[in-house]
């Protein structure tokens, strides 16, 4: 069963969006990654958001630059969450991505992370986090993640201050 379907608009976006399938991992939530674009294989998306409750889907995670189509595609046809991750893939540096995924009409709503692979990496957490709502051991594995977050910070602080 997959709880997490990432879906980006090309294979050229690959290297960002697998840094939240590695955050998935981490935490212990299943995910798959493909490739589906808005305008260019229309009804694969469709095919794709269609099959993903049977398959366990619970989230969705969209990396797409430029126009950016894709998560809001996504988010018209599903009432499951769309997490919008934007590609820097442009001239314009990610700017028009951003626009394109957090510019969603009213009733529409895509949850929109910063560009590029932190976005991605939040975009991870954040589905793990909409998950853990009603898994309390996922819950525990984010708290633990949390935690270690704190500790590399203390680390750093340390090293900075013993200099």
């Amino acid at each position: 069963m997959t709880q997490v379907l990432i879906l980006m608009g090309s294979d050229s976006d690959a290297d960002v969006m697998s840094a939240a399938g590695s955050v998935l991992t981490e935490l212990g939530v299943t995910w798959r990654m493909t490739v589906a674009s808005a305008h260019r294989s229309p009804a694969r998306v469709m095919r794709l958001v269609a099959e993903a409750p049977a398959a366990g889907v619970r989230v969705f995670i969209i990396g797409a630059g430029a126009a950016a189509h894709l998560a809001g595609v996504v988010a018209a046809h599903t009432s499951l969450p769309v997490i919008g991750v934007p590609i820097d893939s442009s001239a314009l540096k990610g700017w028009d991505a951003l626009l394109s995924t957090v510019q969603m009409p009213p009733g529409v709503p895509v949850a929109t992370v910063a560009i590029g692979k932190p976005g991605a990496t939040n975009a991870g957490v954040l589905a793990a986090q909409m998950l853990a709502l009603a898994d309390s051991a996922l819950a525990n594995r984010l708290i633990a993640y949390k935690k270690k977050l704190e500790e590399k910070v203390e680390a750093a602080a340390k090293r900075v201050e013993e200099r």
